[in-house]
């Protein structure tokens, strides 16, 4: 019986364009997975918790037509809902808390604890993710000179106006009086209110748009004071190197007592 040989089997290295394949393959399917789990799964878990921040406004809130005279809501705990902000042009509301930890914005935009409350004289600032976690604010940038955003409290309705977005003495005055008063027209395109955009793209470390008065070091609030709202988001989309900011200035109260919406709402 002679001795047969059994053939091996070629075992070959990898090369390393092989290795370096395999690697961008399993890199790519992590990204993607985060992608996933950013951009969709944290905006299902975002929207069950807005859900139930409104749920409670709702039990809260009651009729909420007690009252003729304007009321400023009183501060809130961390993490608690307290008013919503109706975006009319974007065809969406969401209900506000307080607070801007992680755990906060994970239930909607979230209210900076230092800056004062909606109808106050100074800065009612709101910040709010824009992609993932609900993606609140994806939209800010579509908004425009005298767009409406409406605040809802338990009590009140108010209307807010963007800003101009030139910077032009004419153009600016023309846009502030296609919606403001005339007082806050003339504030806005020669006064103190001159340097604020009503959007704007600025750095991280901008922190002086959320002033009383944004733009310019902080000083505490006052009677002479516009009330503003100032939203705030990451820019570009998928990124944080850069914040979006939205200006905008009172211009109407209306009681919930009156009955009556806000015709904002119906843009």
């Amino acid at each position: 019986m002679s001795d047969t040989k059994v053939p091996v089997p070629d075992r070959t290295r990898p090369s390393v364009g092989q290795v370096i394949g395999e690697l961008l393959l399993t890199a790519g399917t992590v990204i993607l997975l985060f992608v996933v789990y950013e951009a969709f799964w944290t905006s299902i878990v975002s929207g069950r918790l807005q859900d139930e921040v409104n749920s409670g406004l709702e039990e809260s809130w009651g009729d909420g037509g007690a009252g003729d005279k304007p009321v400023v809501p009183s501060a809130p705990v961390l993490g608690e809902g307290f008013a919503r902000v109706h975006f009319p042009t974007l065809d969406v509301a969401y209900a506000v808390v307080e607070g801007i930890r992680n755990e906060d914005l994970r239930a909607g935009p979230g209210h900076y604890p230092d800056t004062q409350m909606p109808g106050e004289a100074g800065n009612f600032a709101l910040a709010g993710h824009r992609i993932g976690t609900g993606a609140v604010f994806q939209h800010l940038d579509q908004l425009d000179a005298c767009d409406a955003v409406v605040v809802e409290t338990e009590f009140e309705w108010m209307t807010y106006r963007l800003l101009p977005l030139d910077s032009a003495s004419p153009d600016r005055r023309a846009a502030a009086e296609a919606c403001l008063s005339p007082e806050q027209a003339a504030r806005v395109s020669d006064g103190d209110y001159s340097h604020l955009m009503g959007r704007l793209v600025t750095v991280p470390t901008d922190i002086d748009v959320v002033n009383p008065l944004p733009g310019t070091p902080w000083a505490e609030a006052d009677a002479g004071l516009e009330s503003m709202l100032t939203l705030t988001t990451c820019h570009p989309l998928f990124s944080n190197t850069e914040r979006l900011i939205v200006h905008a200035v009172l211009v109407e109260t209306t009681p919930k007592s009156s009955g009556n919406i806000p015709a904002a709402l119906q843009e």
